[in-house]
């Protein structure tokens, strides 16, 4: 999964992504100090793994990871080449999901290149940036393909046209394609025209260390503004600090949770953790998990992804000789102990082709070579 972390200069985006990744991008109080995107990848956090490496005696532990993009920031005028342009635009097409860092914080010491904070207004700048540049590919694509559908009886094709042409009235109005209205037949199509706007979106309201810690950020007006939007479009918010992310990520693992329980954070878990189930949720994914020697490893897939298709993620052997799949769930395996015990109190499945893959599900696929 391969996330871009788009918003306005300065709203914290570096920043935060130097928090997710620990990778030390340029943060700068200046626009564009990302001059190249930064990406950085990111384990997904799952305290299952470390239970299971115990359980199973082995220190190998495969995590599923998350590619953070680090996009520079876009400013009006990004579509047609103002600031840097469309470049980074063709950055954003290649994610499978939108970060769209707001900023919900005053700070004078911090300049804001509209000078003002204003979310519903940043929002509307990076959407109407990135609606223009999809306004321009469809039109490209609605041109050729009516003059092909002139000289063809083919209904799809015209039917696709005319899917083209509703689509961009919408795009026209100031409105994302992610909230267009279509059949499932239609989001097919419409999925495979790579708009940017089709992309699924988090907003991650960043808001003051102070806000995040008191859980005062619950009646700020400008984590409102940012909801009432994403309510608007299905999306999903979560609030940060990426200050707060920044000193968290130089903290090792069993000293971050000490840390935010000293604290008093309002918040119980990181940044990080929550915009990654966020991810999940959006993009409809979970982790089933494999378990044993050498390795204890989680698979991110699909939900409604069945056996055989689970199994291909590891190998596509696995899918083409397809047996049967044993499954016992994550809270069994850990109430019993062993997996023999859990099978013993009849708790470890036997299942076939048609099996739809459950989250908890710890898997050993059986094939043919």
């Amino acid at each position: 999964m391969k996330l871009g972390i788009v918003g306005l200069p300065n709203v914290g985006k570096s920043t935060l992504f130097n928090a997710l990744t620990k990778s030390g991008a340029q943060a700068a109080n200046y626009p564009f100090c990302t001059i190249d995107p930064n990406v950085g990848t990111v384990a997904v956090p799952d305290e299952r793994l470390g239970v299971l490496a115990k359980l199973y005696n082995t220190e190998k532990i495969v995590p599923a990871f998350v590619d953070f993009v680090d996009i520079a920031g876009l400013v009006k005028g990004a579509s047609q080449g103002e600031g840097l342009g469309n470049k980074f635009l063709s950055h954003i097409r290649e994610t499978d999901a939108i970060v769209h860092v707001v900023r919900c914080f005053e700070n004078k010491d911090i300049i804001h290149v509209e000078g003002s904070v204003n979310p519903a207004r940043d929002i509307e700048t990076i959407d109407t940036e990135l609606i223009l540049a999809d306004i321009e590919s469809l039109g490209r694509r609605i041109e050729k393909a009516q003059k092909t559908a002139r000289s063809s009886s083919d209904k799809k094709l015209r039917e696709e046209v005319e899917t083209m042409e509703r689509l961009m009235k919408h795009l026209s109005d100031g409105k994302p394609a992610r909230t267009f209205a279509q059949n499932d037949e239609e989001k097919e199509f419409v999925d495979t025209l790579l708009l940017l706007t089709s992309k699924p979106i988090i907003y991650a309201a960043n808001v003051s260390e102070d806000e995040l810690v008191s859980g005062s950020y619950e009646h700020s007006p400008f984590v409102e503004a940012v909801r009432k939007i994403a309510a608007g479009e299905n999306a999903e918010v979560v609030v940060v600090s990426a200050e707060i992310e920044e000193e968290i990520a130089q903290l090792e693992d069993d000293e971050k949770a000490e840390y935010m329980e000293a604290m008093g954070f309002a918040v119980k878990e990181s940044g990080l953790d929550r915009l990654i189930k966020a991810s999940y949720k959006l993009l409809g994914l979970f982790s089933y998990l494999t378990a044993g020697q050498p390795e204890v490893r989680a698979w991110t897939i699909p939900v409604g992804t069945k056996a055989p298709q689970a199994a291909g993620k590891i190998h596509s052997d696995f899918e083409k000789g397809f047996i049967r799949a044993e499954i016992v769930s994550y809270p069994d395996l850990i109430k019993y102990g062993s997996v023999n015990a859990a099978r013993e109190a009849g708790k470890v499945r036997i299942e076939g082709k048609d099996y739809v893959m459950q989250d908890n599900d710890i898997v050993h696929f059986r094939f043919n070579n």
